[in-house]
């Protein structure tokens, strides 16, 4: 059985939950999410005290039943962190030359190419450049949030012999030895 299912989700302040026909919308100081619930869990708020369970379990499917529900919970959770505090991923550029310059909706890349690289944010996307070589992504989305994440550092991954390339500020590459004579 799942364990993350049987934890209880406390509403925070200013954030309105409710339930439609196999649909959870999450409303707060950030935005509104919507997302959709699986007709095997059922979700019940009591108090602002939100419970997951799942519905008829035969014997068979429960593992699969307690699944569901926790992968419900742990996305329920996911929203209401989004709405609330946001969601946020840093990138730190590493190589000589190597700069990154947030313009509005586009953020504009040197990355050692003989062009630069101009990448579009997503809807709901924002991109702060407090210095040339550091990138913050963010966003209400976590899923889209990583994936621009990962798009940004898609165009240049960390090489292993120097290191150079955009990762993940808390990302540490394993180095390989220079080839020895």
């Amino acid at each position: 059985m799942s364990r993350v299912a049987k934890l209880p989700i406390t509403i925070p302040e200013g954030v309105d939950i409710t339930q439609g026909e196999g649909v959870l919308s999450v409303k707060g100081k950030l935005g509104e999410m919507k997302m959709h619930v699986n007709s095997s869990v059922v979700i019940s708020n009591n108090d602002n005290v939100l419970t997951f369970m799942p519905t008829d379990v035969k014997k068979k499917e429960e593992k699969l039943a307690w699944a569901q529900a926790g992968t419900v919970r742990a996305n329920t959770a996911n929203l209401i962190k989004g709405v609330t505090e946001g969601w946020e991923k840093k990138l730190t550029l590493i190589g000589v030359g190597y700069r990154a310059k947030a313009q509005g909706k586009i953020l504009n890349l040197t990355l050692g190419f003989s062009h630069p690289v101009n990448y579009s944010l997503p809807e709901g996307i924002t991109v702060e450049t407090p210095t040339q070589t550091e990138v913050i992504v963010k966003g209400i989305d976590k899923q889209k949030v990583g994936q621009a994440a990962a798009e940004i550092r898609a165009f240049r991954p960390p090489e292993p012999y120097k290191g150079k390339g955009v990762r993940y500020t808390d990302e540490e590459v394993v180095r390989k030895a220079a080839k020895k004579k």
